[in-house]
């Protein structure tokens, strides 16, 4: 049954917000007015369908954005004088995205979509809309000339412009979805285009086509959440007792004070819990979940001068912060197949942090604990510093994440790998469970693969920079016409020679005034074996006559080592302009078989990363080389 009151509320509640993203994905507002305003007719139409639907919005969208992209008139807002500056620099750096990333970027934006409904929306899969998503976010920012912290911001800005647009009212889009039912009936779908430009028309000039101001038609908005259905028992599938007490949470620091913040399905608010967190649960389609988080801190007694002259004495008084946080989330999927997905999403989230200013440190497999288990240490390097231990696991249906950040000493390995043992047995035996664990053993291995291009880092991969603000942005893979991370000692190339799939890419601080010098360009480029260990040893031997020759040019080995199988040697060079001038620049030169990699840091002044830092991402570029050697 078709329920004019249903939809009527349905249409005033849901116009404006598919304007704005019909606007931020054209730029041309009577296009995009148009387009949602026939998409509501189309919905009238079918609404005996339509209005059955848990998610309307996911028919009307589509149709809405679909007819926005093609009414609309290239860079309309140029012409428009009424736009204001801000607007018009946002719409000018979407246009400068494809459309894909457009639309990802918009949707992540201004709809409450999750990752997944996104990427369905733009027809890719999860891990490239992914991918897509980061690469839209970092050039946005890059064009916009803003954090990408802004986006929402900028994106939400657009509302402006579109707060005079008047709609027709409710009745008249139904009278529109009415004939056009109609027509469909009687003429058929051989004329069904025909039929849909006649209900155009009917909407814009037809009898009793009053427009309307959105003050004139309210209709209340809201969002329901529908929790699991309980089980027949009233028992919940997973305990509470299945999660760590707070006794339990000694393990992850001593002389701390561990105290339970809340334990939650965590059906409400955001969702986000955790640092690197991407959506609410790692399976969507989960059967149920269980979380619990904590807040840990140290009290410390300090002592300070009071009073003055013979009154002057000691105080003492006990002091306490805030030294660590905690979550654990256990999630139940309908089979084991659905619980490996979850567990290489969660994965996914903390070995390609998005978080900014976030560095994945390594990675590890951990050994008899459950199905699959991992770990993984990053540092943020915000104005707190913190380091983040992460454990997850798989134990048949059930996946289990604990999550520790600390702003003073780091929880270590050990306590990390054999924490999460502790959550598997908590869960062991209960329903869905599978493999208990044994005394786990934790391997280092490399980091896990995040959809960048073979052999290239990645921004989760680079370290800290003194004194430079926001995050690192990364330029698209091209190929190297320029190798910028090569020096005036060796001038290497990767174009030729035998040389085959070569790319370089460059990351940047594009919120950092002063920083445009401030850079690391990798290039990499695959050959065979026996040319990548000559093209490698011609690069020591020019480094090294460089050194040699040059009075003005000084060279410090900071790393070398060399095997069959590969080669890493590190250098800090400093070269002299003049008596009072000199710059330096560090770079790296890495081989894994038959793939290659020079990587080089151009530091200003006091922002420079540190040289331990240095050696550290090139050891990292060997670990990424993995996929280009094998491919």
């Amino acid at each position: 049954m078709r329920s004019p009151e249903t939809f009527d509320a349905y249409y005033v509640e849901t116009r404006t917000r598919l304007l704005h993203e019909a606007y931020a994905l054209t730029g041309d507002a009577p296009a995009a007015r148009a387009a949602v305003r026939d998409a509501f007719v189309v919905a009238w139409h079918h609404w005996r369908k339509v209005g059955q639907l848990d998610d309307r919005d996911a028919y009307v969208r589509p149709l809405a954005l679909g007819r926005a992209r093609r009414r609309h008139t290239a860079r309309i807002w140029h012409r428009d004088k009424r736009l204001d500056p801000e607007a018009r620099s946002t719409l000018d750096a979407l246009s400068k995205l494809t459309a894909r990333q457009r639309e990802l970027l918009v949707l992540n934006g201004l709809s409450a979509l999750t990752l997944s409904d996104m990427a369905r929306a733009v027809g890719l899969p999860r891990l490239d809309a992914e991918r897509e998503l980061q690469t839209a976010s970092a050039q946005f920012s890059l064009h916009r000339d803003a954090p990408t912290t802004e986006i929402p911001r900028l994106l939400h800005g657009l509302a402006e412009p579109l707060a005079e647009i008047r709609w027709p009212r409710a009745t008249v889009i139904r009278r529109a979805g009415a004939a056009r039912r109609r027509t469909h009936t009687a003429i058929g779908a051989a004329v069904a285009t025909a039929a849909l430009v006649a209900s155009g028309s009917l909407v814009a000039t037809g009898s009793g086509a009053e427009a309307t101001s959105l003050s004139e038609e309210k209709a209340e908005a809201g969002v329901t959440v529908h929790a699991p259905e309980p089980e027949a028992s009233g028992e919940p599938l997973i305990s509470e007792d299945a999660l760590f007490s707070t006794e339990q949470m000694a393990r992850f620091g001593s002389g701390l004070d561990w105290s339970e913040t809340a334990t939650t399905d965590n059906l409400g608010g955001d969702g986000l819990l955790a640092p690197c967190q991407r959506e609410r649960f790692a399976d969507p389609a989960g059967v149920t979940a269980l979380a619990r988080t904590w807040e840990a801190s140290t009290t410390r007694t300090v002592t300070e001068k009071v009073g003055t002259g013979e009154n002057r004495k000691n105080r003492r008084r006990e002091v306490t912060s805030e030294a660590a946080d905690a979550v654990q989330v256990v999630e139940m999927s309908a089979g084991a197949q659905e619980a490996a997905q979850g567990f290489e999403t969660a994965s996914l989230w903390f070995a390609g942090c998005i978080d900014p200013r976030t560095q994945l440190l390594s990675t590890s497999t951990v050994k008899r604990v459950g199905d699959q288990a991992r770990s993984f240490r990053l540092r943020s390097w915000g104005k707190v510093p913190t380091t983040i231990t992460v454990g997850v696991a798989r134990t048949g249906n059930l996946v289990v994440t604990n999550v520790v950040r600390s702003r003073g000493r780091a929880v270590s390995e050990k306590a990390t790998s054999t924490g999460l043992a502790a959550a598997v047995n908590g869960l062991c035996g209960t329903e869905g469970a599978g493999a208990c664990a044994g005394r786990a053993r934790s391997n280092t291995t490399p980091p896990l693969s995040i959809g960048t291009e073979p052999g290239l880092l990645s921004v989760v991969d680079l370290p800290p920079v003194a004194t430079v603000r926001g995050p690192w942005v990364g330029t698209d893979p091209e190929k190297p016409r320029v190798n910028f991370a090569a020096t005036r000692c060796d001038r290497t190339t990767f174009l030729g020679n035998g040389i085959v799939k070569p790319r370089t890419r460059t990351f940047v601080f594009p919120e950092t005034p002063n920083a445009s010098r401030v850079g690391v360009t990798q290039t990499v480029g695959s050959m065979t074996q026996a040319k990548a260990r000559t093209f490698v040893e011609q690069v020591r031997t020019r480094i090294r006559q460089c050194g040699q020759a040059n009075l003005g040019t000084s060279v410090t080995q900071l790393a070398n080592s060399s095997t069959k199988a590969s080669d890493m040697s590190v250098w800090a060079l400093t070269f002299e302009l003049s008596d009072e001038e000199s710059f330096s620049f560090l770079m790296a030169i890495v081989r894994d078989g038959t793939a290659v990699s020079q990587l080089g840091f151009t530091p200003v002044r006091n922002m420079t990363m540190t040289r331990p830092d240095f050696v550290a991402l090139s050891e990292r570029v060997m670990e990424r080389l993995g996929p280009l050697a094998s491919g």
